[in-house]
C-alpha cells in the first residue's frame, strides 16, 4: 500500500520546489584540519546554530585514545572505516553508532577511523578533575573551519564574529 502512495504521478497537486542553491557538497574538496585533540582531524559540513550541533567527518589516528568526554545531546554517525569503541562495544566499517544524550565515555581505536558524525549538541571534555577542559560547540567548530580556510561552504551569522 505505502509503495503505490509513493510513486510517480502526473496528477501530483504538490509539486517539487527546485533548491536555490546546490545540495550536495563534495567533501573532497575540503582539506582536513586538526581537531581539539592531539591526532584527531576534521572536516565540518554543517552547523546547526539553534542546537551548537554540527556535522562533521572525523578522522582519528591509529593508537589514539581519547579523554573521558561527555555529550549534552545524542550523537549519531557512520563509521567509514577503520574501528572504535568503547571495550568490548565495538563498531567497524559501516557500522551505525548512536550515543545518547548524556554519555559521558573514553572511546579508543588501535588502527584508527574515519567516520561521519552529527552532535546534536556541544561535546563537553573534562579534566583529570572532572572539571570541563572545553565546550566544542557549532561556533567553535566554525571558528576552527574558517580559521583554517574550509568555512566558505558554510551558512551561519554570528554577527559577533564579523
Amino acid at each position: 500500500m505505502v509503495n503505490e502512495q509513493l510513486k510517480k504521478s502526473d496528477k501530483m497537486t504538490t509539486k517539487a520546489i527546485k533548491p536555490r542553491k546546490p545540495v550536495f557538497l563534495d567533501t573532497n574538496s575540503l582539506s582536513w584540519l586538526p581537531w581539539v585533540m592531539e591526532g584527531t582531524w576534521f572536516k565540518l559540513l554543517n552547523v546547526d546554530m539553534k542546537t551548537g550541533g554540527y556535522s562533521m567527518l572525523l578522522k582519528v589516528d591509529p593508537d589514539n585514545y581519547a579523554p573521558v568526554h561527555g555529550h549534552l545531546g545524542a550523537v549519531e554517525g557512520m563509521i567509514l572505516e577503520g574501528e572504535f569503541g568503547y571495550d568490548d562495544d565495538r563498531g567497524g566499517n559501516m557500522h551505525y553508532v548512536w550515543e545518547a544524550a548524556g554519555a559521558v565515555h573514553q572511546p579508543d581505536s588501535p588502527g584508527g577511523f574515519t567516520m561521519f558524525a552529527v552532535l546534536h549538541s556541544p561535546l563537553m571534555g573534562y579534566n583529570d578533575d572532572g572539571s570541563i577542559a572545553a565546550v566544542v560547540d557549532g561556533k567553535m567548530m566554525y571558528i576552527m573551519a574558517r580559521d583554517g580556510g574550509e568555512a566558505d561552504h558554510l551558512e551561519v551569522d554570528y554577527p559577533e564574529l564579523d
